[in-house]
């Protein structure tokens, strides 16, 4: 489970070979006791929760590096590393 981005106290990371349980492009988020996936495509909550606060910068920080995350998710679900995605400053 790599991690690619940390901003905020948020982490955000995706698994390898991650495309069979939600059938869509996503990443995982860690904030403190939360955690949470979200679509790359449509920042949608697919599962899990988070705060309201923290989930509207994971949204800012989607819009921002969409290109950045759907490449990472293609090496993701290849079985390879991704890249670092800068964080949200």
């Amino acid at each position: 489970m790599p991690t690619i981005s940390m901003f905020y106290g948020i982490i955000i990371y995706m698994f390898f070979y991650d495309d069979k349980k939600h059938h869509v492009p996503h990443i995982h988020a860690s904030y403190g006791d939360d955690d949470a996936i979200f679509s790359i495509e449509d920042g949608e909550l697919l599962e899990g929760k988070f705060p309201r606060n923290k989930q509207k910068l994971i949204l800012a920080w989607m819009e921002i590096h969409k290109e950045d995350l759907m490449a990472d998710w293609r090496l993701a679900v290849s079985g390879q590393n991704p890249l670092p995605i800068k964080p949200l400053e």
